[in-house]
């Protein structure tokens, strides 16, 4: 089976890579390395054995899309590609509707063009909103995200389930996950951010290694335990797991039809400070931080129901928080500048 990776040179899409390759499926890595690296790639397949087919391309370039579909025997597409900072999406709302949901539409249709009905989505449990209480449970109403990145996910569920409406052949996982973080246990791929860290663990490893003098923590008066945000961190294996758990599940319902949405997550809310502590406590590397203004678009906290993973996927994460930090550090620790 031929598997269509579109952002498949990031940090999740690389991850999931490996775990496609070592299932025996053949995958094509689609993505245009703004915000990824090639030896992400190069890495993979040493880790692997296998080849990867990349076709360097954008989203939004539907000739390159439709060539890319007429060349190959795509059985299946995993959506990665997009931007994907919280912070950055309320600074550039316009941008992240362009390439967030422009670029899935232009996906989709090429998709439609070529007859490819199999549709795996990253979405995000910011679909869920501010109204829905935690943990989040997939039969809750889509939110209103208060962030144009959250939005766009919604747009793009939306877009889905009236895909699944107007054509009655057309199948989609939509994959609503939390706050992946460590890195693959070999240190060699990992999250490697251009420029500043918008998210936290990638920023407490740069300032371990020395590249960074203190880490920001945004807020901390929130209604949580310590006054810190609270999220539900799993390891970006599990991750890459579920989504290959998503794709079998798919592939053994031949008679399903429509569109179904799964939390992956590990179901457990965990604080800035909690995860500042456990990387010290995994490391022995004392991590310097400074409160600051808290940032547009974060919510004080939110954490999965994941048992419909478990129960229909027959998906859990499985690995612990000191295994996130340990591999994170791995990779920070051989790689200091990332991929460059």
């Amino acid at each position: 089976m031929q598997v269509l990776v579109t952002g498949g040179a990031g940090y999740i899409g690389s991850h999931t890579l490996v775990c496609l390759l070592d299932q025996g499926y053949e995958v094509v890595v689609y993505d245009n390395l703004i915000n990824a690296s090639a030896e992400a790639l190069s890495r993979v397949e040493k880790l692997t054995g296998k080849t990867i087919d990349f076709v360097q391309g954008d989203v939004r370039d539907t000739d390159s899309l439709d060539d890319l579909f007429a060349t190959r025997s795509i059985d299946m597409v995993i959506h990665f590609a997009a931007l994907k900072a919280v912070g950055e999406s309320a600074q550039c709302p316009l941008e992240y509707y362009q390439n967030n949901v422009h670029g899935s539409l232009c996906l989709l249709e090429a998709m439609a063009k070529a007859g490819v009905n199999n549709f795996v989505y990253s979405s995000s449990a910011t679909v869920y909103g501010e109204a829905n209480p935690s943990p989040y449970v997939e039969t809750m109403n889509l939110g209103s995200p208060s962030s144009p990145y959250g939005a766009g996910k919604v747009m793009v569920e939306r877009i889905l389930l009236d895909k699944a409406r107007a054509n009655p052949n057309f199948r989609a996982v939509s994959l609503r996950y939390f706050n992946p973080i460590g890195a693959h246990p070999s240190g060699d791929i990992g999250e490697d951010p251009t420029g500043i860290p918008n998210n936290l663990l990638p920023f407490i490893t740069q300032v371990a290694v020395g590249k960074r003098d203190k880490l920001r923590v945004f807020g901390g008066e929130y209604p949580t335990s310590d006054g810190t945000c609270v999220r539900d961190y799993l390891h970006v294996m599990d991750l890459a797991e579920g989504h290959v758990a998503a794709i079998d599940w798919l592939a053994t319902q031949p008679s399903f039809r429509g569109v179904e949405a799964f939390n992956l997550g590990t179901g457990n809310g965990i604080s800035v400070l909690e995860i500042i502590a456990s990387f010290e406590a995994a490391t022995t590397v004392k991590i310097a931080y400074q409160t600051v203004e808290p940032r547009a678009g974060d919510l004080p906290a939110f954490w999965a129901n994941a048992e419909k993973a478990s129960n229909v996927l027959n998906w859990q994460a499985k690995r612990s928080l000191a295994e996130m930090m340990e591999d994170a550090w791995r990779w920070q620790s051989k790689n200091p500048n990332g991929y460059s």
